[in-house]
C-alpha cells in the first residue's frame, strides 16, 4: 500500500512549536476531535505552503467543548462555520466539499492556498495569536493565551517552504495552550460495561426492589400457561430520586461512566424501562399493539432459536412474583438447565 520509503508514525499531538511539520504537503484530519480546530494553525505555522484537510465531526473548540451561539443553524452547520473561519484567520482561502462517504458528517474543509504573501508570516502569525486569544474565554480549561509562531522570512533554495525551528513563543516549553490534553493511545471503556458484574448485579437489585416497593406500584394480572397470575410491575420514580438512595462510593463509580445511572439502565433494558427521565420495572407481559411493534415482533420470531437462551432470566432469579412470561415465550433462560452456549467466538489477542 505504502511504498519502502513512507515513514508511518503514531504519536500523540498537543498544538505546539514541537508539532510542526515544515516538509509536511499536507495536514490531514479524520475524526480528529480536539485537535480539529487546531488543524489549520498547525498547517499555517508549519510552512507557507503546508496545506490542511480536515473532516469535522465532534465539536470542539480551541479551549474544550464548542459551545453553540446561534439557535438558527444546526449544532453541525455551526460547527462547519466554525472551523471554516478558523482556516480563514488563519490566512487560509478556505474551499468546502461534500464527500461521497455513508457518513452524516461528511462535509471536508480544504485550505490549499494562502490569502497573503510569504513576506507577511509575520503579520499573519500575529493575528492568527489575537484570534485565539479571543476564544479563550468560550471555555475555562486554559487560563495562557496561545504562544506566537515566527516563521524565518527567508525562502530556502528558491522554495516557499519557511524553517520553523527558531520561534519565541509565550507560552511554557513552545506551547499554545495550557493543559491542553491529547486523547490517549487508547481509549477507556466508559458505559458501564466493564464495572465488576457483582457490582453491576448488587445496583439492579436495589433500584428494583425500590420500584417494586414503590407506593405508585400496582398488581396486574398476566396469564402464564393459561393460569392467571397477579403481578407487581412496581412504580415509576425520577432517575434523580433514585440517585439520592444509592450509597456515595456507588453513585461516585458510576459518575465516572458516560451517562452514569442512566447508561447503566439503558444496559440493563431487560430489568429497566427508561422515559423522560423516569425509570420503571419493564412489564414484558404487555406488549405495545402499534403496526411498528408488530413488525418488530414478527422480525424477531424469524431469528434462529439459537439466539435465544443465552442469558438467565432476571425476573425468574429476582422477581418476588417471578417472570410475567412462560419458559417457551421467554427469550432467556429460567434455570441454568435452559442457557444455551453462545454462538459468538470469543476473540483472541494477537
Amino acid at each position: 500500500m505504502y511504498g519502502s520509503r513512507t515513514i508511518l508514525e503514531e504519536s500523540a499531538i498537543t498544538p505546539s512549536d514541537n508539532s510542526l511539520f515544515p516538509h509536511t504537503d499536507w495536514i490531514i484530519g479524520n475524526h480528529s476531535d480536539e485537535l480539529t480546530p487546531w488543524l489549520p494553525v498547525i498547517a499555517a505555522r508549519s510552512s507557507y505552503s503546508c496545506r490542511f484537510f480536515v473532516l469535522p465531526c465532534c465539536f470542539f473548540s480551541f479551549f474544550g467543548k464548542f459551545n453553540r451561539k446561534s439557535s438558527k443553524k444546526t449544532q453541525y452547520r455551526e460547527y462547519l462555520d466554525f472551523v471554516l473561519e478558523v482556516g480563514d484567520r488563519c490566512g487560509f482561502l478556505v474551499e468546502e466539499d461534500c464527500l461521497r462517504i455513508p457518513s452524516t458528517k461528511r462535509v471536508c474543509l480544504i485550505g490549499k492556498s494562502r490569502s497573503y504573501s510569504p513576506e507577511e508570516e509575520a503579520q499573519a502569525d500575529a493575528r492568527r495569536t489575537r484570534y485565539i486569544s479571543s476564544h479563550a474565554g468560550d471555555s475555562t480549561t486554559s487560563d495562557t493565551a496561545p504562544g506566537t509562531c515566527h516563521h524565518d522570512e527567508g525562502r530556502i533554495d528558491g522554495d516557499v517552504t519557511s524553517d520553523c525551528s527558531n520561534r519565541s513563543p509565550q507560552t511554557h516549553h513552545g506551547n499554545w495552550i495550557a493543559g491542553f490534553r491529547p486523547r490517549d493511545k487508547v481509549e477507556p471503556i466508559r458505559n458501564c460495561v466493564s464495572l465488576p458484574r457483582d457490582f453491576i448485579d448488587k445496583v439492579v437489585l436495589q433500584v428494583a426492589q425500590l420500584l417494586l416497593g414503590s407506593g405508585a406500584g400496582e398488581k396486574v394480572r398476566v396469564s402464564i400457561d393459561g393460569a392467571e397470575h397477579l403481578w407487581n410491575r412496581g412504580g415509576s420514580l425520577p432517575i434523580r430520586e433514585v440517585a439520592e438512595v444509592l450509597d456515595k462510593e456507588t453513585l461516585q463509580r458510576l459518575k465516572n461512566e458516560c451517562g452514569g445511572l442512566q447508561t447503566l439502565f439503558r444496559n440493563n433494558h431487560q430489568v429497566f424501562q427508561v422515559m423522560n427521565a423516569m425509570v420503571s420495572i419493564r412489564d414484558w407481559s404487555q406488549e405495545s399493539q402499534t403496526a411498528t411493534e408488530r413488525r418488530k415482533r414478527e422480525s424477531k420470531r424469524k431469528l434462529s432459536a439459537d439466539a435465544l437462551k443465552r442469558r438467565l432470566c432476571w425476573f425468574h432469579l429476582n422477581h418476588p412474583d417471578g417472570c410475567p412470561r412462560a419458559t417457551n415465550h421467554c427469550p432467556y433462560a429460567h434455570g441454568a438447565e435452559e442457557l444455551r452456549p453462545s454462538a459468538v467466538p470469543k476473540k483472541h489477542r494477537l
